[in-house]
């Protein structure tokens, strides 16, 4: 059975997680309001955006799918990745550098944000069933476990056609990560990191892409973690009974059974005190 990821949510500076009466807890950097998500009620998924960490980066907003298909924002809305307030009938939702998605019921997929890249052009795609947003690059799962990327393919993070029997994606700043359906996972991208080395994992319910690193939950609630160890983002190894991951520029959150929040990794400005 796969893990739910939409109750976890980590940005480049912040980190967002869902209690279970659908109201919403945000923490870390608000420079750009991304974590004033006090009064958001009936709310069924979360989505941060993310940025791999630079001097020109950090800026960031929050997504929240509420239950009868609407969708929250808030935060950075330079690009209008914020402007999402008329959307209807949405079952999904996820969130990148200065843009949002949202899959409908239908199978296809909405877009606002930046797309100069490609990474919003996506009004092509059908019958899709789950999304992710990279840094530069938008990755979707179609109902037959096929890939769908676009965007920003330098390093080969859109080198997904290949792929097939996928139950679901994650997108990093330079790689992609898939979760096949025997749960053996997937990975395309800049290997330089180390974030792609996943070919041994086995037994995954959950995976999640970080700007430089990998976390993914196995069936029996222990943590792997791939990539970029510098600021402590991948000593997951501890950790015991945990449910669901996301995973940051620079730091990884995991939610136990018993609803409790673990982290690790970058705490500069307090992402990691759920």
């Amino acid at each position: 059975m796969l893990a739910d990821l939409s109750a976890l949510a980590a940005g480049r500076r912040h980190s967002v997680g869902l209690r279970r009466d659908g109201t919403v807890l945000a923490v870390g950097d608000d420079a750009a309001g991304e974590c004033r998500v006090e009064r958001w009620e009936n709310v069924v998924a979360v989505a941060a955006g993310n940025v791999h960490t630079a001097s020109n980066t950090g800026r960031s907003h929050t997504v929240g799918l509420r239950s009868d298909g609407t969708v929250l924002a808030t935060g950075w809305n330079a690009d209008g990745q914020c402007d999402v307030a008329g959307w209807r009938g949405v079952t999904a939702v996820a969130a990148g550098w200065r843009r949002t998605l949202g899959l409908l019921a239908s199978g296809r997929v909405l877009a606002v944000g930046r797309g100069s890249e490609g990474q919003c052009d996506v009004r092509s795609w059908r019958e899709m069933v789950a999304l992710s947003c990279g840094d530069w690059h938008s990755v979707g799962v179609r109902s037959d476990g096929s890939a769908l990327a676009t965007g920003n393919n330098r390093r080969g993070q859109c080198a997904v056609d290949g792929w097939r029997d996928l139950a679901a994606v994650s997108a990093g700043y330079l790689h992609t990560v898939g979760l096949r359906t025997d749960g053996r996972p997937v990975a395309t991208g800049d290997r330089a990191t180390g974030a792609c080395e996943v070919d041994e994992w086995e037994d995954m319910v959950a995976l999640d892409a970080g700007s430089y690193h990998t976390v993914g939950v196995t069936a029996f609630g222990r943590v792997l973690a791939a990539g970029d160890n510098s600021h402590g983002q991948c000593d997951v190894g501890d950790w015991r009974d945990i449910v669901a991951v996301a995973a940051g520029s620079t730091h990884t959150l995991g939610l136990r059974a018993d609803g409790t929040v673990v982290t690790a990794g970058n705490n500069a400005d307090g992402q990691c005190l759920l």
